[in-house]
């Protein structure tokens, strides 16, 4: 079935991202869970596909992680939980992301691989806990990121809110933070980030994550969506 298991991949030699000639931007969109799932999936699935600039690949199959990753401009763990990789996987991706490809995690992509230390790493910070979902306020720390160019400075928005185990270190760049002030039940105090980013040049590749996407109405809303939409394409083009 298209967009499930194995997907045709164009070949090509190592490193060559597809974009750089002139064709879209392709995403390995994982949406793999073995722990909670989110009801949004399918919403969030369409909604990506539906941002136009991305030749999109959808996947639940871990086998599709263990193939070469070079075709792709970034690979996207969507509301992904619990352990989604096999051993070979890993190790593809670590050495995928090592040698400049792009990373994007949105939403429960913290709730992730707990037991793999590199991708703690990789993402920056992992999730703990989460109040009711309910409205609150994000704020825009970045207005010049692409994922934050097109918000207000003070946005209002309904999501989980999650809190972290720390706020990302190593170079981050947090775009967006969490006003506990203006929900019930925030962890993190006036420095609690809801979504960053990370260039791991020279060679790494970037990194974006969003702590929001909960649920299905966040996918049709022109808002989150301009920010999703910037997010993965900074993701996906290539550092310099």
């Amino acid at each position: 079935m298209p967009g499930q298991g194995t997907a045709d991949r164009p070949a090509g030699p190592s490193g060559v991202r597809l974009e750089s000639r002139g064709m879209p931007p392709r995403l390995l969109l994982c949406t793999r869970t073995t722990d909670y799932r989110h009801d949004s999936i399918p919403d969030a699935v369409a909604a990506v596909r539906a941002l136009g600039g991305f030749a999109v690949e959808h996947t639940e199959d871990p086998a599709d992680l263990e193939r070469p990753l070079d075709g792709f401009a970034a690979v996207v763990f969507l509301s992904t939980s619990g352990d989604v990789l096999t051993p070979a996987g890993r190790e593809r991706l670590e050495r995928y992301v090592r040698s400049g490809g792009g990373f994007a995690g949105v939403h429960a992509a913290a709730c992730t691989e707990y037991g793999w230390p590199y991708y703690g790493e990789l993402l920056g910070a992992r999730f703990t806990r989460h109040p009711a979902y309910q409205p609150g306020r994000a704020l825009v720390a970045d207005p010049a990121h692409p994922a934050t160019r097109r918000l207000p400075s003070v946005w209002e928005f309904t999501d989980e809110w999650y809190d972290f185990d720390h706020a990302p270190s190593g170079g981050a760049r947090v775009l967006l933070r969490a006003d506990e002030t203006s929900y019930e039940g925030g962890g993190m105090g006036a420095d609690h980030p809801l979504a960053w980013c990370y260039e791991r040049g020279p060679g790494g590749g970037r990194v974006f994550y969003t702590a929001l996407g909960h649920a299905a109405g966040a996918y049709r809303d022109p808002v989150f969506l301009a920010h999703l939409n910037g997010g993965l394409t900074w993701a996906a083009t290539a550092a310099q």
